[in-house]
């Protein structure tokens, strides 16, 4: 019996092309048809083929080209105003109301565009098919889970023969390693580019623009390169399981190495639906501060004692954490008074900070969550305490 290799050599010496990842299945079907018919199948797509250039042709024409630019000068001047590039990605028709999803960096420019906010930005948005960039308005932003969301007229867009579509959400919580996965958008402004590969691990954490981790993210060898992203990863069907929004690039290349990371669409879903139903720095809050966990390290091993939770630092006067009366560290000399140390939270063990503000992010908005608190981080003293956190917006004033 022929292998697999061996099939795919005869197939080839027939003429015929074929991927490296046709079964065996469809290899026997080519060979057995290519006598009667060797030039009508050479130009016939493999179901696998057949099946990604019909997500591509659903798909790409929701992706979006992002552009951001910056306005500088003198209105009064001579001159006026000028306009320059200051960067550019990919997104995606979020729904028909024209909402666009994108990367927070893509918009802020990167580190160094974040640090001048003094000089106004603007960005616009290219659907395929579209003769010109339509000017976008920015709804909110979260850049700790690095994803914005920016607003185009649909009006401009919705056409008979090209309505405006959003991509079909999956659930990234159902994603196996070793499955399927295809990248669509605008490296190195090669518009609407293809890409494919597979999910090479799950629960990474990788830093976000706000400078938290984003945890739980999809690693992919999927080809993401710089312009990638904000652009959507979507598995074999053509739904969206991720945003695209780094790469792993060793000696600052810069370039695709195989390693690429993107948000998880669970997470997209959860801050895309609090911005546009809440508004923007909408997160729900305790309303504290948190001690670091390099310095509650510290303080454990100094004392020579556990110490696994988040340590309340400060709370914001009016807050649920100041209704509760949580207590915050305090000077004491040369020394320092621990706050109440959170070890829970509606069951669920909180071992850092990370564990706690993500668990907050991830609560329903309005409904009260249970809280383990060691009072002034003393394991003889535990309560629990039931609070409803609030916007982080009505805190910040």
């Amino acid at each position: 019996m022929l292998g697999d290799e061996e099939l795919r050599m005869l197939v080839r010496a027939r003429g015929i092309v074929v991927p490296d990842d046709a079964t065996r299945e469809e290899l026997m079907t080519i060979l057995q048809t290519s006598t009667a018919r060797v030039d009508s199948d050479s130009t016939r797509l493999l179901d696998a083929e057949a099946s990604r250039v019909d997500v591509f042709e659903r798909v790409a024409p929701a992706v979006a080209y992002i552009q951001t630019s910056v306005v500088s000068g003198n209105p009064f001047a001579l001159r006026g105003m000028s306009e320059y590039p200051a960067g550019a990605g990919s997104g995606f028709v979020w729904d028909e109301d024209g909402h666009v999803v994108t990367n927070y960096h893509v918009i802020a420019g990167g580190p160094a565009g974040m640090r001048r906010k003094e000089l106004p930005r603007k960005v616009a948005v290219k659907l395929q098919g579209t003769d010109e960039l339509l000017e976008a308005k920015v709804v909110g932003t979260e850049p700790d889970k690095d994803i914005a969301v920016l607003k185009i007229d649909p009006r401009a867009l919705r056409r008979e023969d090209a309505p405006l579509k959003p991509i079909e959400a999956a659930s990234s919580a159902a994603l196996k390693v070793g499955q399927d996965v295809l990248a669509i958008g605008n490296p190195f402004g090669l518009d609407w580019t293809l890409t494919r590969g597979i999910v090479s691990a799950l629960g990474r954490d990788i830093d976000g623009a706000g400078g938290r981790p984003i945890r739980g993210c999809v690693q992919t060898d999927a080809a993401i390169n710089p312009g990638n992203s904000g652009g959507p990863l979507l598995d074999s069907r053509g739904r969206l399981v991720g945003v695209n929004t780094m790469i792993y690039s060793p000696g600052s290349l810069g370039a695709n190495v195989g390693i690429g990371f993107a948000v998880p669409v669970d997470t997209v879903k959860r801050v895309v639906t609090q911005i546009l139903e809440r508004g923007e720095n909408a997160r729900p809050s305790l309303g504290v501060g948190l001690l670091p966990d390099r310095l509650r390290k510290q303080y454990a091993k100094n004392l020579n004692r556990k110490l696994e939770g988040a340590i309340v630092a400060d709370v914001v006067k009016g807050s649920p954490a100041d209704v509760l009366r949580l207590a915050p560290c305090e000077r004491q000399g040369a020394g320092v008074l621990l706050g109440d140390m959170i070890t829970a939270v509606n069951d669920t063990s909180v071992s850092d900070n990370e564990d706690l503000l993500c668990a907050f992010e991830e609560a329903e908005p309005d409904v009260p969550l249970t809280l383990t608190v060691m009072r002034r981080s003393d394991p003889q003293d535990v309560e629990q305490l039931t609070l409803t956190p609030v916007p982080r917006k009505e805190l910040t004033g």
